[in-house]
């Protein structure tokens, strides 16, 4: 069976916005952790927009401005250091509701319909292997541009994996990597490169996992196949929150229930149900299920789900709390108290529903 997956650094224009729009989202969480927020970000060349709203208890207004180009500019100089403040044309049309937000955040607010997956083991975070690959090498990349082999090059870029899949375990076929880079470095240089970076997290992973089957050797590996990518970002591509759902979630492989999950409260029913759904499939899965796929659909300031649906190999269904999946009202309600709940992610890279703690 043949398998494909990607990822994007985090200066690609629609992780860019992913990043605004959630520090809006902790900004609001550090005033007010029951706040409400919904908001939106979109890019190009140096113009950027932002809509939605929040609402906060106490008065504070958030300076949403400088929350988006403080965040913008971390991540450009996260590989550049030295790089200039890029000066960016903000339209803002966030507003701030003068409510009380736990009127939208202690119940379900809108209709949903979430996913949560798990298969395989630890060994690959129970993901898709592929997503998992792709992943971890998203993440190296990343850290190598950040001060490492790769030292200046992004903050945009994008990979793409394909192997091979069969019951003794994967083999890697193919790594197609695109990275911004200084205009002083050729794609010869680059590909030089990004090469060993690669080779090294691959092989850190067929040391702890005898699964991944293919040598280095004999991976294909393409870099920037299109040619040099020294300006790239906003200034080549537009960006919009909510863009890479298939990045954030499992990858192809699995289906998705459609909702974004930046740029939301972690009481959001977007995002409080993936979650959950998550740590219910992951639950069934260390219980003894070879997979497990969770699947629950909300209705509109009704807490119970309409339905959930659970699907698993093997005799971990009866195992799965669906009671957990109840937003508000109950026992399981978020709560700022409850460490296990209410808490939204905080860091690149890990998108909330992929926690497997």
């Amino acid at each position: 069976m043949i398998r494909f997956s990607e990822a994007v650094l985090p200066g690609h224009p629609d992780k860019r916005c992913d990043a605004v729009a959630e520090a809006i989202v902790q900004a609001a969480l550090a005033v007010d952790p029951e706040a409400y927020v919904q908001v939106e970000a979109g890019l190009w060349c140096d113009r950027l927009w932002l809509s939605g709203g929040y609402a906060v208890r106490g008065g504070t207004m958030l300076d949403v401005d400088t929350i988006a180009t403080d965040t913008f500019d971390a991540i450009a100089r996260a590989v550049d250091p030295a790089r200039p403040r890029d000066a960016w044309v903000v339209t803002n049309a966030v507003c701030r509701y003068d409510v009380d937000p736990t009127r939208w955040t202690r119940h379900v607010n809108d209709q949903a319909i979430v996913i949560g997956w798990a298969g395989y083991d630890a060994k690959v975070d129970w993901l898709p292997p592929e997503h998992f690959l792709a992943l971890a090498f998203r993440n190296a990349l990343w850290d190598a541009c950040r001060g490492g082999a790769l030292a200046r090059c992004g903050p945009d870029g994008k990979l793409l994996v394909r192997l091979r899949e069969d019951h003794d375990g994967w083999a890697l076929e193919h790594v197609l990597v695109t990275l911004e880079h200084p205009e002083e470095t050729s794609v010869f240089e680059l590909a030089a490169r990004v090469g060993p970076v690669l080779a090294a997290k691959y092989l850190e992973l067929r040391r702890r996992d005898s699964r991944w089957r293919a040598a280095w050797s004999d991976v294909e590996l393409l870099v920037n196949p299109n040619g040099p990518l020294s300006d790239a970002g906003s200034r080549k591509d537009n960006g919009q929150t909510g863009r890479k759902l298939v990045m954030d979630y499992y990858g192809p492989r699995v289906p998705l229930g459609g909702g974004a999950i930046y740029g939301k409260d972690p009481r959001h029913v977007d995002r409080y149900g993936a979650r959950v759904a998550r740590e219910l499939a992951l639950e069934a899965v260390r219980a003894g299920a070879r997979e497990c796929v969770v699947r629950a659909a909300y209705a509109p300031n009704v807490p119970d789900p309409l339905d959930v649906v659970i699907e698993c190999e093997g005799a971990a269904e009866a195992a799965v709390d669906r009671a957990r999946l109840t937003l508000g009202g109950g026992a399981d309600a978020p709560s700022p108290n409850r460490p296990d709940r209410g808490r939204a992610a905080r860091s690149f890279p890990a998108p909330e529903p992929l926690r497997t703690r």
